[in-house]
């Protein structure tokens, strides 16, 4: 058997896996107590009826997630292969959430507002976060970014890093991301905003990709940019970092930071790692 124990912030896409999961032929079992893991296991040795099992295990699950860690000591006694993936999302995110459902945080009540759920879940959660083998945060993830995810980590058999990297294009005139490990500036390169048949065009044409990565100063950039990442990477993990922030800016966030977090992120995508891309101003006003 192959279990994947499925955790997380509550909000941060957990459903949405489950069925993702369930679509590949996965057993799946939703909100089950930690304590019974163990029993399930009995039972699956018995009958030997699945060879992959996902089971979700969180904070509904009130005081009886205080039997996570002893469930999996269990595991490892009976030598059962298992990961654990934690679903994570920044709080504006969850909250924007909750509030578009219109659901109840299963902490939250008359006395605790949203915000100081999500806080306190998180507290509750951080030991098995950091048990975890793999953390997504699906915080700027489409719903079909989340799936592909979950197919890769599940279904390809590769080994995967825990590593997220997340490029995010910007204007600088807008900001910059508050959330950015590291932020480049890509405001040194031509800029197609002042040709006038590319203005009101982005970074996901082809004549304004082509024209932003014709000049040598763009290949230079690029192939120096790819090999800083690189070197940082196995340094973030060995830290125990899960996810890095990487921001490409430009003035509007619509031409040059767009075309460049493209190809970056091409290039990381075929080199493994695993990442997903977000450009934050790509449909502003297109002033430069």
């Amino acid at each position: 058997m192959n279990m994947h124990i499925i955790t997380g912030m509550s909000g941060a896409g957990k459903s949405l896996i489950m069925k993702a999961i369930e679509d590949l032929g996965f057993y799946c079992i939703d909100n089950m107590p930690p304590k019974l893991i163990p029993e399930f296991v009995k039972m699956y040795e018995k009958t030997n009826m699945v060879s992959d099992v996902a089971i979700v295990v969180d904070i509904r699950g009130g005081d009886f997630l205080d039997e996570f860690f002893p469930a999996i000591n269990q595991l490892e006694v009976r030598n059962v292969t298992y990961d654990i993936l934690f679903l994570e999302a920044n709080d504006k995110n969850l909250v924007k959430r909750y509030k578009e459902t219109r659901r109840n945080h299963p902490l939250s009540n008359d006395k605790i507002s949203l915000f100081e759920a999500i806080k306190l879940e998180r507290i509750k959660l951080e030991k098995i976060k950091n048990q975890a083998n793999f953390i997504i945060d699906s915080s700027d993830m489409h719903p079909k970014q989340l799936r592909e995810e979950i197919k890769d980590l599940f279904v390809s058999g590769e080994e995967h890093e825990k590593l997220m990297i997340n490029i995010v294009s910007f204007g600088f005139k807008y900001g910059t991301p508050l959330d950015s490990d590291l932020i480049f500036d890509v405001r040194f390169l031509p800029n197609p905003y002042y040709n006038t048949s590319m203005r009101k065009l982005t970074g996901k044409n082809e004549v304004v990709r082509n024209y932003v990565l014709k000049h040598e100063q763009t290949q230079i950039f690029i192939n120096k940019l790819e090999d800083l990442i690189e070197f940082l990477i196995p340094y973030y993990i060995q830290e125990g970092k899960t996810q890095l922030v990487v921001g490409i800016g430009c003035t509007g966030g619509r031409h040059r930071s767009v075309t460049i977090a493209d190809r970056i992120a091409k290039i990381l995508k075929d080199n493994n790692h695993r990442l997903i891309i977000k450009h934050r101003d790509i449909d502003n006003d297109g002033k430069k």
